[in-house]
């Protein structure tokens, strides 16, 4: 790798001037900025300005990417192309991830609250050589990041569909004693199709007042044009919704709803009633769902009695989804697409096993939702196409009144 003539200088210009520490970290950006730039060329086909016969696409402007390394923070330019994504691999997607984890172990570690798995982590790590001062100086910068992440305005996009979910941790109280506690995440679907991680808290879930102030945080930094609300039926959710988001529609997962309605059905006969179930989602639009809830609820009522005023409350939340574009149903019907998301964090989540404190728990999810919100940036792909979006605007009216009707 040749390093730029011009860079040499400023190099030079830095060392007669006495910047020892400027020139160790301009010294790693020109680096890593030069792997970066050869990478780039390799994904492509052809160097900056070059005409080739292999080339595969074009350079599409930079975006800003701040590092941090043992010569000091940094900030390189990621090239970013017309068809396709990049991210090179020098910089290690998943560092910050890896950084945080190491940090709310050691803590755990130091607080002597570690399970079993911890001490081997730390072990693998390099034993117990850590002080309570260095956790702090490396927690106090990832706080910092994470901070800076969940405080962002939202208010650059509107975001028609929102997704709540919770995950369940293990946290030791002031008391000393361990309970379980809430990872609250949103995430949303912008008006061009487009997923962004929104927020995050930690708390109850099934408290009114947690959820109302979570959900009044994401509307004052800027959150709107919500329309559908795509979550688990969280005992404080529903009416915090009615406060906060008035105005938008609820989708209760429908994949949870049927894991309660199985609950009341002899273990032997719930593949029968699931698929029984299943008829009403295979109607082509919302009348025709809703005649088919009615007579599965009959049918069911029948031979199980509890399932009848469950499905009763529950139909026209289930069914929220089918008042927007077909194309989309599958996307907002239930919690699953965060399915991969979560797998990540209870991946991380499990090596800590007791986290010491709730900052140690938004620190290290924190971490994980910022990976994941980068990588879905970078995403050539859109989550929902552009041309599916602009039919959300003309979801019929007449679907609507006809789920209203058959309520009554």
């Amino acid at each position: 790798m040749t390093v730029p003539q011009s860079a040499v200088s400023d190099l030079l210009d830095a060392l007669r001037a006495g910047e020892g520490v400027d020139l160790v970290r301009e010294s790693v950006r020109i680096v890593l900025q030069e792997l970066i730039e050869a990478e780039a060329t390799e994904t492509i086909g052809a160097a900056r300005y070059e005409r080739t016969g292999t080339r595969t696409t074009e350079r599409n402007g930079t975006r800003p990417k701040l590092l941090t390394t043992k010569g000091g923070d940094v900030t390189v330019a990621i090239p970013k192309l017309r068809q396709g994504s990049f991210f090179p691999s020098v910089l290690e997607p998943r560092r910050r991830i890896d950084q945080a984890l190491y940090a709310v172990v050691m803590e755990a570690y130091v607080h002597g609250v570690s399970t079993r798995s911890v001490d081997d982590l730390v072990a693998a790590l390099g034993g117990t050589g850590i002080s309570k001062s260095e956790v702090s100086r490396i927690c106090a910068g990832l706080d910092e990041a994470v901070g800076a992440f969940r405080t962002r305005l939202l208010d650059h996009a509107r975001f028609p569909y929102v997704y709540l979910d919770a995950t369940y941790l293990h946290v030791r109280a002031e008391a000393g004693m361990v309970v379980s506690k809430a990872v609250v995440i949103a995430t949303g679907v912008t008006e061009d199709g487009r997923r962004e991680i929104l927020g995050l808290d930690v708390g109850d879930s099934e408290e009114e007042i947690f959820w109302r102030a979570f959900l009044a945080g994401l509307k004052k930094r800027g959150l709107s044009g919500v329309q559908l609300v795509i979550s688990d039926q969280h005992a404080g959710l529903v009416a915090a919704l009615t406060r906060v988001f008035q105005g938008s529609a609820h989708q209760r997962c429908r994949v949870h709803f049927i894991r309660n309605v199985l609950a009341h059905v002899p273990k032997a006969e719930t593949e029968m009633v699931a698929a029984v179930f299943r008829t009403i989602f295979a109607q082509p639009d919302l009348g025709s769902m809703a005649k088919q809830w009615d007579k599965v609820r009959d049918d069911l009522t029948t031979r199980y009695p509890k399932i009848g005023p469950l499905m009763d409350t529950a139909k026209s939340e289930v069914l929220a989804f089918a008042i927007f574009p077909r194309e989309h149903w599958r996307k907002i019907w239930s919690t699953n697409p965060l399915e991969r998301l979560n797998k990540e964090i209870k991946r991380r989540s499990r090596v800590v096993g007791i986290f010491p404190n709730e900052a140690a728990v938004i620190r290290l999810i924190g971490a994980v939702l910022i990976d994941t919100h980068d990588e879905w940036q970078v995403d050539d792909r859109r989550y929902l196409s552009e041309a599916s979006m602009a039919k959300i605007h003309k979801a019929s009216d007449t679907e609507t009144v006809a789920l209203e009707q058959s309520d009554r």
